[in-house]
């Protein structure tokens, strides 16, 4: 077991953490991984688009109502 004084001397400063070897994917990464891996990957999606995601909560209607009442 490791003592008090053993860590005194430790800097775990920015280089030291930027110097490390190991990097892990993160969870939605490997979440995302492992449902493509068993379904298939979805089809690509356009960054932008014309329509609003389903849901939306400004939808053009709804500012409509808005003004009426």
């Amino acid at each position: 077991m490791a003592s008090k004084e053993d860590w005194d001397d430790v800097v775990l400063d920015e280089d030291f953490v930027r110097s490390a070897q190991a990097e892990e994917p993160s969870a939605r990464a490997r979440m995302l991984t492992e449902r493509w891996r068993r379904s298939g990957a979805p089809d690509p999606q356009p960054w932008r688009s014309d329509e609003p995601p389903a849901g939306w909560f400004f939808s053009r209607s709804w500012r409509r109502k808005r003004r009426r009442t």
